[in-house]
């Protein structure tokens, strides 16, 4: 088996492959890592034939829809699962054939009602559902203790207790554990009776994950994130530095314009000498009568300089394709120096 384990903080995602016929499947890929999953797949030759998702995240954004998308193969996931982007969707015991390697869905809900572990060979790909020394969380949406509970004591502990345990998530620097040793130390699976076990899940009192209402919203639909919003900005629109708008500004060109896309307050507070103000919020209902030649370069600003890059992204979809942004926004100008009119 060809095998690539990367860790994310603590998230972790796999690269599982055949070494006879160089087909592989990748496992719970986390979104800043595309770059590095497609270079490990192109070390080893591989061709990733599915793109795997134990469970709708709530901790982190997904790259499976992206993954999927770059080369050409499916999403997977449990059919419980809401995304609508999932071209295959699994049943409890459906085997995917990856060359000569046999993957296993068991689904294992309690953390999420579409949870499942993947067993391939010497090894278990656990999700959330069991973690090194825990256990998923089951009081994020659709989590459920008592599923939880017949999933571990009623499926997945059943299993050879030898296989190689590999979650999705550890925040302890540890690759793998086995499920013996789960079984024995794991202190989560100490409380055997139903009961004693449920009450505890009940009682964790864990803080919600950072991010996430917006990695459910992006993972169960398939949306994007605002990173990716920002990101997909970033590579279509040009932006200009502070020095070089100054220098122009004094030249007292005819076809340049900066727009303020702050709102009213922020714009009365200071802002670039010449400038005019047009709130992002009113862009598009705007724009047509206060910027009547689409010819002009226009220079977008707000505060941080992540607006007015949206904006600038907006003017260039609807033909101003001379739109360019600030770079660092309102607040590094101020911080240079550089003049205001108020």
């Amino acid at each position: 088996m060809l095998f690539e384990q990367v860790t994310t903080g603590g998230c972790q995602s796999y690269l599982v492959g055949c070494p006879d016929t160089l087909s592989a499947v990748l496992i719970d890929p986390e979104i800043s890592q595309i770059d590095r999953y497609r270079a490990l797949a192109a070390k080893h030759g591989l061709r990733v034939r599915y793109v795997i998702d134990t469970h709708t995240h709530a901790d982190h954004f997904s790259a499976a829809k992206q993954m999927g998308e770059m080369l050409g193969a499916p999403t997977v996931m449990h059919h419980a699962s809401p995304a609508p982007h999932v071209g295959l969707r699994l049943d409890d015991d459906d085997v995917l054939i990856v060359g000569n390697l046999r993957i296993r869905a068991l689904h294992t809900p309690g953390h999420t009602g579409d949870s499942m572990c993947l067993v391939v060979e010497d090894r278990v790909f656990t999700g959330d559902t069991l973690l090194i020394g825990g256990a998923g969380r089951t009081d994020l949406p659709t989590g459920d203790p008592d599923q939880l509970y017949d999933s571990l004591f009623g499926k997945l502990l059943t299993l050879d207790p030898a296989l190689l345990v590999y979650p999705a998530h550890d925040y302890k620097g540890r690759s793998h554990s086995t499920l013996g040793a789960e079984i024995a130390d794991n202190p989560r699976l100490q409380k055997r009776e139903r009961g004693e076990f449920t009450q505890m899940m009940r009682e964790l009192s864990l803080a919600a994950p950072t991010h996430m209402t917006e990695a459910l919203r992006t993972n169960m639909t398939g949306g994007k994130t605002v990173c990716q919003l920002l990101a997909e900005a970033s590579a279509e629109v040009p932006h200009i530095g502070l020095e070089a708008l100054h220098r122009r500004l004094g030249d007292r060109p005819n076809d340049l314009l900066v727009l303020d896309v702050r709102e009213e307050s922020a714009f009365k507070s200071g802002h670039i000498p010449g400038a005019r103000h047009l709130p992002r919020g009113q862009l598009e209902l705007r724009v047509n009568e206060e910027i009547p030649d689409p010819t002009l370069r226009i220079v977008t600003c707000c505060e941080f300089g992540k607006i007015s890059m949206l904006a600038a992204a907006t003017l260039r979809s609807l033909g101003f394709m001379r739109a360019t942004a600030l770079d660092g926004g309102m607040k590094t100008w101020r911080e240079g120096g550089y003049p205001l009119d108020y």
